[in-house]
């Protein structure tokens, strides 16, 4: 994971006199990130060339409302995630918030000649300092084991790094910067080593979640503070003592609260403004609130994200996932008994926005799915350089339904499997881009099975030929009937003997 600054007493802040400084990289990196997109979107076998593309309708939370989505620069769409809190293992429902935002970085891609994807790692945080009071594993360590695992998962469910992961230990003196240009406005004030954001100096405080002041009082459980002028004011600093994580500021040592964490780096790497913000729905209150209107109160005049996207809970068997009911599940939980484009097909079964239920049974079905779009491409294989298929193509442009372009693979398959070889290539073009599809057929069919594995199942059937040959078929049918309670299933046709593993 990228290194961040230590979590030491002795981590000083830049000087107000760098804020210059700091602004103006941010902008050359947007430059730059910008003339590098245009390079690519130059090469003629960018995908956008000589292709016409269908316009692109989200459900803008904000609004309430399916929109066109219109990005600020064509050229460079900008997207930011919420990454994780490292301190443990991903659970199924952190894994469907990314494999659906991966999927949508997928599309933008496909549509639009330059994307900028940031997902930020959050590594300073009160469960993080938790764990590590409660396993006495130092807070370094914590991070570091906890962010690699995360990124090992992502990498084995198919998601794609993003272009920036920053951490935020990396950002303290951005977060420090816009702390400061917050108490400057009149937005924030310092109180007992603390920095509040003051919710009364932004009238449009609630207008993301659609909640009412009381409303927002009671769904955070704010804790009323004396320090505080009103209950909903919420944490930008504060202050840590000498056995926890803490840099010297203005306001003395502390650490961030965790909202001014994202309006920091989205704004280091994407700018004041950029087009879609992303997260799970359990954040649009009080995170998204409370990002949106700190970063609107630093940056007046500023459209901060101009599209919000919030995915849908995770349920397991009709329940919600939960460690005291015993269906509490993580990825690597869930890989020991099925492959990762299995685990990955059933996440996209039902629409991002839309609650999802995690089954057993749904596992198999979406196995069985995957078994046969690879048997199509084994039986059928693809065309070279196919276009990718319009109804697919048209079913993700409409707010990334996944279930109507699942339903269109299941057609291309049906053709494939009928002999048809632009099928074939469509269905295999269409599967990349929902990150399926990326192995050989035999390669899945066996399980993905290592080289010593395949060389030892090779050698009996090798052995069963020869028996055969020798019309030792009593021997033959051993040797089946073994790699058959193996696992292993054999499958004579004509141009010899194939194998794959048993569901």
């Amino acid at each position: 994971m990228p290194k961040g600054r230590p979590n030491t007493a002795n981590e000083r802040h830049a000087p107000s006199a760098d804020v210059g400084k700091l602004a103006s990289e941010a902008v050359l990196f947007l430059k730059k990130r910008t003339k590098k997109l245009l390079s690519v979107s130059s090469n003629p076998d960018s995908p956008q060339n000589g292709a016409a593309m269908p316009d692109l309708f989200l459900h803008n939370s904000q609004t309430r409302k399916r929109e066109l989505f219109v990005p600020a620069d064509p050229t460079n769409v900008r997207v930011y995630v919420c990454g994780p809190t490292v301190y443990d293992l991903p659970h199924l429902g952190n894994v469907r918030a990314f494999t659906n935002f991966d999927v949508l970085v997928r599309l933008l891609r496909h549509l639009y000649p330059g994307v900028t994807y940031v997902r930020n790692i959050t590594d300073v945080d009160d469960k993080i300092n938790a764990r590590a009071a409660a396993s006495g594993e130092p807070i370094g360590a914590i991070t570091a084991r906890t962010g690699a695992e995360f990124q090992a998962d992502m990498a084995s469910i198919g998601n794609l790094p993003p272009d920036v992961e920053p951490c935020a230990t990396a950002h303290i003196t951005e977060m420090i910067m816009l702390i400061e240009k917050l108490i400057a406005g009149g937005h924030a004030y310092a109180a007992e080593g603390h920095v509040l954001f003051a919710v009364a100096s932004f009238a449009q405080y609630g207008a993301l979640s659609g909640r009412t002041p009381d409303d927002l009082i009671a769904g955070a459980r704010i804790e009323v503070a004396p320090y505080k002028r009103d209950a909903g004011d919420f944490v930008l600093w504060k202050p840590s003592p000498p056995d926890l994580p803490g840099w010297d500021s203005p306001w003395g040592r502390g650490r961030p609260g965790w909202h001014i964490e994202c309006s920091a780096m989205s704004w280091r790497y994407l700018g004041d403004s950029f087009d879609i913000h992303g997260g799970g729905s359990d954040l649009l209150f009080p995170h998204h609130e409370n990002e949106r209107a700190q970063s609107l109160c630093a940056f007046p005049g500023s459209a901060f994200a101009r599209v919000w996207l919030h995915n849908g809970m995770l349920q397991v068997n009709g329940e919600k996932m939960s460690k005291s009911l015993g269906n509490f599940f993580t990825l690597r939980d869930v890989l020991a008994k099925a492959p990762a484009e299995a685990i990955r097909f059933l996440l996209l079964s039902a629409r991002y926005r839309s609650v999802l239920d995690f089954s057993d049974t749904g596992l198999a079905e979406a196995r069985d799915a995957i078994n046969r779009f690879y048997r199509a491409l084994q039986q059928t294989p693809p065309a070279p350089d196919p276009p990718m298929p319009e109804q697919f193509l048209t079913a993700l442009c409409d707010d990334l339904n996944t279930p109507a372009a699942i339903a269109e693979l299941h057609g291309l398959a049906n053709e494939a499997l009928a002999g048809d070889t632009a099928a074939s290539g469509g269905l295999k073009k269409a599967g990349d881009l929902l990150g399926l599809l990326h192995q050989a057929p035999a390669t899945w069919f066996r399980g993905g099975t290592d080289d010593t594995v395949d060389a030892a199942i090779d050698a009996a059937i090798a052995a069963r030929i020869a028996a055969r040959k020798a019309r030792d078929f009593a021997r033959a049918d051993t040797i089946r009937a073994d790699l058959a309670a193996q696992g292993v299933l054999l499958e004579d046709g004509p141009s010899g003997t194939t194998w794959r593993r048993a569901n």
